[in-house]
């Protein structure tokens, strides 16, 4: 519904948007309150569809709110439980699957957990799972064909978390801490063990204060942050100012809550990984 370069947080639906629900066989949402506009739109449309929530079974991170700009350095290891991860104004904690809501509540996502689990290509080898059990359900002939694409996928994202690990692996330990623009990365962090931190909390409806900027700017110079990036999504000017106060040159655009148009460098989700690791590994080794 949103579509490429599209900001979820804040999204507008159109009647088209209603009569698109309307008409679905599934209805496959992010969950973990991200989508702020489809409660009403869903209850506006009168969908008999079942409306399956993608981040089933992963292991959210919950938020608490504490003063922007800080974050954790740390990678989560894969068997880890309960290990918090601070970043960009939030602190994240894993939760038991069991222990969250799935549910539509809330308005533009200020929930109790990060929706943005994409961001973590283990989360990543969920959604498709749940997508395929979604389409099975829903037809059950093409069941056969629908397990056997999402395991290729699944095969090919087990691929991509290797390179991933060892991309971030030829970065130094200190040059590890990155700017963006706001609050969406962190389960890579929590994954992948680099160290985001971001003027905007986890929803680009939220704005930065001066004060807020002003305590950034101090965190970036003392943790000697190694790069600043834009997000395809946002506003660049904010990014810019910081940059500029804090000497750091922009290192590129990070795809983070939508994909790029089919001719851009994101176009899927693979695409956007690979395109986000190599800009910042670019961007941080100088290459």
């Amino acid at each position: 519904l949103v579509g490429p370069d599209g900001d979820a947080h804040v999204y507008e639906p159109r009647p088209a948007d209603a009569v698109a629900v309307s008409k679905a066989d599934v209805v496959l949402v992010n969950g973990l309150e991200f989508e702020g506009f489809l409660k009403r739109l869903i209850e506006t449309s009168g969908t008999k569809a079942p409306i399956v929530e993608l981040t089933k079974g992963v292991k959210p991170l919950r938020l608490s709110d504490e003063p922007a700009g800080h974050a954790h350095p740390e990678a989560e290891e894969e068997e880890a439980h309960n290990h918090k991860a601070e970043e960009a104004g939030h602190k994240h904690e894993t939760a038991d699957a069991h222990d969250h809501d799935h549910g539509h509540e809330g308005h533009h996502h200020h929930g109790e957990y990060d929706p943005h689990a994409w961001q973590s290509i283990k989360n990543a080898q969920i959604y498709v799972k749940n997508i395929a059990g979604a389409f099975c359900k829903a037809d059950k002939p093409g069941c056969a064909t629908y397990t056997a694409n999402s395991d290729a996928y699944v095969a090919k994202l087990a691929t991509l978390n290797d390179k991933v690990k060892t991309e971030i692996a030829a970065i130094p330990p200190e040059k590890r801490v990155i700017i963006t623009s706001h609050d969406a990365f962190g389960y890579f962090e929590h994954a992948y063990g680099l160290n985001f931190l971001a003027p905007e909390g986890i929803s680009t409806e939220s704005e930065a204060s001066a004060a807020d900027v002003a305590k950034l700017v101090d965190q970036v110079k003392h943790d000697k942050a190694s790069a600043i990036f834009v997000e395809n999504i946002t506003d660049k000017r904010l990014i810019d100012q910081i940059a500029s106060e804090t000497g750091l040159k922009v290192g590129g655009t990070l795809y983070s809550d939508a994909l790029s148009t089919a001719d851009g460098p994101a176009a899927t989700y693979i695409d956007m990984v690979n395109h986000n690791i190599e800009t910042i590994s670019a961007a941080v080794l100088g290459q």
